[in-house]
């Protein structure tokens, strides 16, 4: 909805569930492409880095693991951005809108600079965690590159926050599918020393990511600059004023979102690490069920950042009754299509499992057998996945960060790895065992997180009387 219109919008709203669920599509679907866009970047590296070797990929493999780490827990406060703006848009708060923006651009630039430190040593970490040494220096190798592009990265996903929250779906959609595309093309250039670029091997793949980001991010900033909707709220208008208040409040919000994603992310970096203590078919079999449940994952992840836009923008407006049902209606679309993908998972494993070997390697049997029985429990778990992420989001539009943090902690690092180890090593049920592990810490953490939304008037998230319209 533009700023004229919501300006215009009658008293009286059309909470219908039609209206909620196809308002979910509306926002939803190009930002499910944008997602799936965005994961083809990891593809499209890892693919290429293959090329180069077996030392190359494994060393490739662990540094762009270790900058995702760290630049996803940064981007925690650039998702901060979403609630607090998509609150202060729903209550035509243009100041607000403002205030948020500006200091998410300060935060991940605090942020960043932080994240050199571990970053600029990445080699003497990977050698603590027990790496080869011509492993280690790979690493060095691309960080102290590619380290240059978490700034541009964090910012853009600041941007991204607000186009979000305006619903400039098909502008993300089209962003993400530029980044996919720009940094195949650099990363084909600088890698291999294709049109004209030295080939830098792995060194090449960051100079493609730093210049992906550089690009994506100026692309996004002119955008911005000449959108007619979105200049009348200055944005970078005295952006190096500091407003103390608004920081403190994106700090408030997005330490917690980032200590969550990182208890999730852990969880899973974890499982593969136990994996590999199991033996090296049962490693191979698991990163290609995990790469399927990553697949069917994108649809709920980016139907999270639309329930909090949109829970976000009711709780501005005061209206709770829309609320409820833009949570609802986001979570019923969420676990449906994840319904579809486990049916997809249980029809035909062999098939999807194979996509991703080679047929005359010796060993592609064994990892197909190990693999079915992981794609049926992620066929299992992907539906309280969807049930959980979807949650998280509606709880960040009400600005509600810190408990479901805790909620992560608990259920990822305190259930879900014990329980995982027990099954898989104590009673030795293997990968199966381990995956039940993480099935079931997805499992208690939607309902813990449901609950509380459902709960909401209970633990003071809204008013106690709001459901007074409902």
């Amino acid at each position: 909805m533009s700023e004229q219109e919501n300006q215009t919008a009658p008293a009286v709203r059309d909470n219908s569930w039609a209206t909620h669920v196809r308002g979910t599509l509306v926002l939803g679907v190009p930002l499910i492409g944008a997602q799936l866009a965005t994961s083809a970047i990891g593809v499209t590296d890892t693919l290429m880095m293959g090329w180069l070797g077996v030392e190359k990929l494994a060393g490739g493999v662990l540094a762009t693991q270790m900058h995702f780490v760290v630049w996803i827990f940064g981007a925690g406060l650039a998702f901060a951005v979403i609630p607090l703006a998509a609150s202060a848009h729903g209550s035509d708060d243009v100041r607000g809108v403002r205030r948020s923006v500006r200091m998410g651009f300060w935060a991940v630039t605090f942020y960043f600079f932080l994240s050199l430190i571990p970053l600029w040593f990445a080699k003497d970490i990977m050698l603590l965690l027990g790496q080869e040494e011509v492993v280690a220096i790979i690493v060095e190798q691309y960080i102290r590159i590619a380290m240059w592009s978490t700034l541009p990265l964090l910012l853009f996903f600041s941007l991204r926050s607000l186009l979000t929250v305006f619903e400039f779906g098909k502008v993300i959609l089209t962003a993400s599918i530029a980044t996919a595309v720009l940094n195949a093309i650099f990363n084909y250039a600088f890698m291999f020393g294709n049109f004209g670029a030295p080939e830098m091997g792995v060194r090449g793949a960051a100079v493609g990511t730093l210049l992906t980001q550089i690009t994506v991010f100026s692309g996004g900033l002119i955008y911005m600059l000449r959108n007619a909707e979105i200049a009348p709220y200055e944005i970078f208008v005295r952006i190096w004023q500091p407003d103390w208040s608004a920081l403190s409040e994106i700090l408030r919000i997005g330490w917690p979102i980032s200590f969550g994603i990182l208890a999730e992310v852990s969880l899973f970096i974890g499982a593969s690490v136990m994996m590999g203590w199991i033996g090296t078919v049962p490693l191979a079999a698991h990163g290609i069920a995990l790469q399927l449940a990553t697949i069917t994952f994108m649809i709920p992840l980016a139907l999270s950042n639309v329930a909090t836009v949109r829970v976000g923008k009711a709780l501005g407006r005061k209206d709770w009754l829309g609320l409820e049902r833009a949570g609802i209606s986001v979570l019923a679309i969420s676990i449906s299509s994840a319904a579809i993908g486990a049916i997809v998972f249980f029809a035909m494993p062999d098939t999807l499992v194979r996509l991703f070997l080679d047929e005359s390697m010796p060993d592609t049997s064994l990892v197909v057998a190990y693999a079915i029985p992981l794609v049926f429990v992620a066929a299992v778990f992907q539906l309280v996945d969807s049930a959980q992420v979807v949650a998280t989001g509606v709880l960040r539009g009400m600005k509600d960060a810190r408990t479901p943090m805790f909620i992560a902690v608990f259920c990822y690092w305190l259930v879900g790895m014990p329980v995982a180890y027990f099954f898989a090593f104590t009673i030795g049920y293997g990968g199966v065992g381990l995956w039940f592990g993480l099935a079931l810490a997805l499992f208690l953490a939607a309902v813990l997180l449901n609950g509380r939304f459902m709960l909401r008037r209970k633990f003071g998230l809204v008013p106690i009387d709001a459901g007074t319209n409902i």
